[in-house]
């Protein structure tokens, strides 16, 4: 009965050892693999062109106010409107609204 004991121990401690290494081995192979597959991964990433940027044009500028005329440009202008008044080119409310304009831009 002893030689029994003695051999079922001895087997007991050969399978624990059998399957503890078998056990290092699959967690080694498994941490090789995820390893691999993330280092694959990076290098498809970098592979891979970043995507475009779109980028909105700046806004124009807002237009520049009209310099200011002088008296002798405003005075030519209006002149130029009461002749073409006269001419019956411009009607009284189209030669009103005209000056009107020039006035307030001078």
């Amino acid at each position: 009965m002893p030689g029994l004991l003695r051999g079922m121990a001895r087997t007991a401690a050969i399978v624990g050892t059998a399957e503890a290494t078998r056990n290092a081995v699959d967690r080694h192979s498994a941490e090789k693999n995820m390893q691999a597959q993330a280092n694959a991964a990076n290098a498809v990433a970098a592979q891979q062109a970043p995507p475009p940027q779109y980028y909105a044009p700046p806004p124009p500028p807002p237009p520049a106010a009209p310099a200011p005329m002088s008296q002798d440009e405003l005075m030519t202008q209006l002149q130029k409107l009461g002749d073409l008044k006269a001419q019956g080119i411009l009607t009284d409310a189209e030669f009103q609204a005209q000056k009107a304009k020039l006035l307030a831009s001078a």
